[in-house]
Parts: structure tokens; C-alpha cells; sequence
């Protein structure tokens, strides 16, 4: 609902054509910003149920993410890099690494605060 609600396919498919202006203008920013949310409680409970290690706040990289993806997309039709907007796919897609090692940094501080106050 929320990928047919923002028109996220066509403003993919305008926006790996380059046409960035025709993509913000397709974008429904509204049903857009629940989209980052969605995909990355996905992604975070498809990795909790997984065969692999339980390991204690590993939603924090997930949840910042998210955060950083959603912000992304807020000023997508309006910031620039070198005078390029980005638009609605790019610029929240660099926003990602920004949000998913703040918060592998912020996890990895709180567990060793807590190993080290015992």
C-alpha cells in the first residue's frame, strides 16, 4: 500500500533515467516517509528470527538507519551536493551509511559501558 500510495516505483524508475525534477514532483512525500520504517523493521526482525547470534541491541543500527533514511527523504527535494539534487531515491540512499554506523558506533558504546560497570 505504501509503495503504490508514494508512487515509489515510478519515482525509481524516474529517477534511475535521471529525471530527478519529474521524479519530486511524481514523489507522495506523505506515504513516503512510512516507507524507510517499514523496510527496516523488516529487515530487523527478518535478522532476529534468523539461525544466526542473538546479539543484545542490534536493533540500534536498524533503528538509526531508519531514522537517517526518513530524513533523507524529508529533504530530498531540496538538498544538493556540488549544486545535483539528489532527489527522492539518491539522497536518502546516501544518507543510509550515516545512520547504519552511527548507530554500530552507539551500540558498540553502550556495550562496553555496561561490560565495564560490573
Amino acid at each position: 500500500m505504501i509503495n503504490v500510495q508514494s508512487n515509489f516505483n515510478t519515482v525509481i524508475m524516474l529517477s534511475f533515467q535521471g529525471e530527478t525534477e519529474n521524479a519530486i514532483e511524481q514523489t507522495n512525500y506523505q506515504w513516503l516517509m512510512f516507507y524507510p520504517c517499514l523496510y527496516f523493521f523488516a529487515m530487523w526482525d527478518a535478522y532476529k528470527d534468523a539461525d544466526g547470534k542473538n546479539s543484545p541491541l542490534m536493533f540500534l543500527p536498524f533503528v538509526f538507519s531508519a531514522y537517517f533514511v526518513t530524513v533523507g527523504v524529508i529533504y530530498s527535494s531540496t538538498f544538493k551536493i556540488n549544486n545535483v539534487l539528489l532527489g527522492p531515491i539518491w539522497f536518502p540512499i546516501l544518507c543510509l551509511p550515516i545512520g547504519l554506523l552511527i548507530g554500530i558506533v552507539i551500540k558498540k558504546i553502550i556495550l562496553y559501558k555496561i561490560e565495564n560497570s560490573n
